[in-house]
C-alpha cells in the first residue's frame, strides 16, 4: 500500500501536483497542479458534471469567491465555523487540539472534533500529549476556537468587509430569489457550482488532504419535503458499505455491508434523498476509479453534525492508512433560505408558491391598529408598530387573548393595548401558499478525491532477470491526463515524419496525445506508466517496410500486451477505445498480438 509520502513523490516528479512558491520556500496549505495533474483534476470535474448536472438535469452557475459579510453572518459562519487551536509554550506552534488526540494511540479516540473543546483539553493532560513539533508537554494549555475564513476588504479604504467563500454553497443560497425563476418556480429543482473555496488551516498536511485553497463541486437540491420524493428505485439494489452512528458507539461495532434499499427500510439512512445520492455516487466514484474496497459511508455522529444539519453522511476513501472525508452528503432542511429571508429582509422571495388544486377559503388572524392612537405616540415608528403587531398575530394570534400584546420595535420592547391593535379572524380565499423548500446537498472535494485517485492506482510489478520493478498508475481512461503517447523508433527513412503525422491527426480527433522521443523505449515506457497513459502507439521501420499496409504497435498499460494496428485505422481505434465502444481485449481478437520475440508483422499480407 502506497503512503502520503509515495504519492507527493510521484506527484512532484510526473507535474501532478507541488507545493506552491518554492523558490521561496514554499506556503503551507496551498498546491500548485502541473501538466498532468490540472489535466486529472479537470477530467474528474468533466465527469462530475456529466453525472451531476447532465444526467441528474440541473443547473450550473458560477459565483464569486469573495462575498461581502453580511451573507456569511446570515449563514452562521462567522459565529461557528471554527476548529479547536492549542498552543505550544515553548515553541508557540499552534496545533489542531483534535488531531493530537486523534493522532495519539493511547486515547483510543478516532474522532475527536465532536468533543467540547474543555474536554478535549483534560485528553491532552490526561494522556500527556506533547506538541507535535517540539514534544512539550501540553497540559493546561488552553484549548480554544479558531475562525477558518479568510477576511479581506472589498474596495478601497476602510471599504466594505468580507471573506473568502468557505464553500460554494453560499453562493447558490443567496441567489435563490433569482435562481427560482429560471426553474419556473417548480420544485424540485438543483444547482450546481464547481469552484475554489479557501479555508485558513490550522495545521495543512498530507498533501492535498487537508489544504487552504480547494475546489468543490457542489449541488443544492432544493425540494418539497411535503410532496417531493427521489427516484429511489433507481438505486435500491445498490451495495454500499455503511459505517453507522450505532456502529462507531459500539465497543466492537464495524461497518456492514448492505443494498441502499435495505438500509433505507430499516432506517439507517434516514432521509430517501441523501440514500438515493449514496447510491448515484457509489456509481460515480467506481467509474472514476476510487477503490471500493477502500471506500465506505461514515453517518456523522451527533456531535459533529454541521449547525446546517438534519442528517449527514460522509464518502471516504483510504489514503495513506487513514479514512479521509471526500465527500459530504447533508440533508440541510430549510436553514440556509430561512436565514438568508431572515437577515435580507426580502419577505418571501426565499419560498416557492404552491398552487392548490383547488381555491381554498380560512380564517387568517388580521390586525387593524388604531393609527389615530399609534401616529400620536409612536410618531415615524408607528408603521413599523403595525407591521410588528402583524407578525405578532400571525406568529402567536393567542398572544392577542390579552388585555396587552408585547413587541419588539427598533430594538425596543413595546406594550399595545389589545383593542388598539384591532385584532380578528377574517376570512380569505387563497389559491395557494408560500412554502420554503428544503434543501439536500452533496458536497464533493476535488482536490481530495484526485488524491485518493492516484494512490488507489498505483501499481508496483515485481521485475524478472534483475530489471527494475514497473510502477505505473491504473487510472480509469475517462479521467486519464493523457490518453497516447507516441513513440517514433528513430528519426530516418520517414519514421519521425509519420509519428508527428500521428499525432497531429490524434489530437484533431480530440485524443490527448504527446510524442515522446527521448530514450529508449522503455524509459518512454516508463514515463507514460507513471503517469497513467493508457495507450502507447509505437512508430517503427518494421511496421513501415513491409510488403503490406503501414502497421504500428499498439500496447496497453496494465497488461503491457501489444497488437499490430494498421496506420490508417489506428486514430480510429483509439477515438473508440476513448468512447468505451470498444475494448482492448476485442482488439486482441481482431489484430495481430505482437509476442515479445516478434520483429515482423503479420497478418497484414
Amino acid at each position: 500500500m502506497s503512503d502520503h509520502n509515495d504519492v507527493r513523490e510521484l506527484a512532484k516528479r510526473r507535474g501532478f501536483f507541488f507545493q506552491t512558491s518554492e523558490a521561496y520556500g514554499g506556503t503551507g496549505g496551498f498546491f500548485t497542479f502541473g501538466p498532468t495533474g490540472a489535466t486529472l483534476k479537470r477530467n474528474v470535474e468533466e465527469a462530475w458534471r456529466q453525472q451531476f448536472v447532465v444526467k441528474e438535469g440541473n443547473m450550473e452557475i458560477e459565483a464569486p469567491t469573495v462575498m461581502a459579510e453580511p451573507v456569511f453572518e446570515a449563514s452562521g459562519h462567522l459565529d461557528g465555523f471554527d476548529d479547536m487551536l492549542v498552543g505550544c509554550p515553548e515553541c508557540d506552534e499552534r496545533t489542531r487540539a483534535d488531531h493530537i488526540v486523534e493522532d495519539a494511540p493511547e486515547t483510543g479516540i478516532e474522532e475527536a472534533e465532536s468533543l467540547p473543546t474543555d474536554r478535549v483539553g483534560e485528553i491532552i493532560a490526561e494522556h500527556g500529549l506533547t506538541c507535535p513539533n517540539c514534544e512539550a508537554p501540553l497540559a493546561g494549555q488552553e484549548v480554544t476556537e479558531f475562525n477558518l475564513m479568510f477576511e479581506t476588504t472589498i474596495g478601497p479604504g476602510s471599504g466594505q468587509s468580507g471573506f473568502l467563500r468557505p464553500e460554494t454553497a453560499q453562493g447558490i443560497f443567496v441567489e435563490f430569489p433569482r435562481l427560482k425563476e429560471y426553474a419556473r418556480n417548480k420544485l424540485p429543482f438543483g444547482v450546481t457550482q464547481i469552484g475554489r473555496s479557501y479555508r485558513n488551516e490550522i495545521n495543512p498536511r498530507k498533501g492535498l488532504v487537508r489544504v487552504r485553497e480547494f475546489t468543490q463541486a457542489e449541488l443544492e437540491l432544493f425540494i418539497d419535503p411535503e410532496s417531493d420524493e427521489p427516484p429511489l428505485e433507481k438505486v435500491r439494489d445498490v451495495e454500499v458499505t455503511l459505517y453507522p452512528q450505532a456502529a462507531q458507539e459500539a465497543e466492537d461495532g464495524q461497518p456492514v455491508e448492505m443494498a441502499i434499499g435495505d438500509a433505507v427500510d430499516d432506517g439507517i439512512i434516514a432521509s430517501d434523498w441523501v440514500a438515493y445520492y449514496l447510491g448515484i455516487a457509489k456509481r460515480w466514484y467506481e467509474q472514476i476509479g476510487i477503490d471500493m474496497g477502500r471506500f465506505r459511508y461514515r453517518q456523522h455522529r451527533s456531535g459533529e453534525l454541521a449547525h446546517y444539519a438534519a442528517d449527514c453522511w460522509d464518502a471516504e476513501a483510504e489514503v495513506g492508512g487513514d479514512w479521509v472525508e471526500i465527500t459530504g452528503f447533508a440533508y440541510r432542511s430549510d436553514y440556509d433560505l430561512h436565514k438568508h429571508q431572515e437577515h435580507s429582509g426580502e419577505g418571501n422571495s426565499y419560498e416557492v408558491f404552491h398552487e392548490y388544486d383547488e381555491q381554498k377559503t380560512v380564517e387568517r388572524p388580521v390586525v387593524d391598529p388604531d393609527m389615530s392612537v399609534l401616529g400620536p405616540e409612536f410618531g415615524d415608528a408607528a408603521p413599523a408598530v403595525a407591521e410588528a403587531l402583524q407578525e405578532l398575530a400571525e406568529r402567536n394570534p393567542s398572544a392577542f387573548e390579552e388585555e396587552e400584546v408585547t413587541i419588539e420595535v427598533k430594538g425596543e420592547t413595546v406594550n399595545i393595548s389589545t383593542d388598539v391593535a384591532g385584532f380578528r379572524y377574517e376570512e380569505q380565499t387563497e389559491t395557494g401558499e408560500h412554502r420554503r423548500p428544503h434543501v439536500v446537498e452533496p458536497s464533493f472535494g476535488i482536490d481530495r478525491i484526485v488524491y485518493a485517485l492516484i494512490e488507489h492506482a498505483m501499481r508496483v510489478e515485481a521485475a524478472e532477470n534483475g530489471q527494475s520493478d514497473r510502477q505505473f498508475l491504473a487510472l480509469e481512461l475517462s479521467v486519464a491526463p493523457q490518453f497516447a503517447g507516441v513513440f517514433p523508433m528513430e528519426s530516418r527513412n520517414g519514421v519521425q515524419a509519420v509519428a508527428n503525422d500521428l499525432v497531429d491527426d490524434l489530437r484533431d480527433a480530440g485524443v490527448e496525445a504527446m510524442l515522446d522521443e527521448s530514450g529508449s523505449i522503455g524509459r518512454r515506457y516508463y514515463r507514460q506508466d507513471e503517469v497513467g497513459t493508457p495507450f502507447c502507439i509505437t512508430v517503427d521501420p518494421a511496421g513501415l517496410d513491409g510488403e503490406g499496409p503501414d502497421v504500428v504497435t499498439l500496447r496497453e498499460r496494465d497488461t503491457t500486451d501489444q497488437v499490430w494496428v494498421p496506420l490508417d485505422k489506428v486514430v480510429d481505434v483509439l477515438v473508440r477505445l476513448q468512447a468505451g465502444s470498444i475494448s482492448f481485449d476485442e482488439l486482441r481478437d481482431q489484430y495481430p498480438l505482437r509476442g515479445s520475440n516478434q520483429t515482423e508483422p503479420i497478418g497484414f499480407a
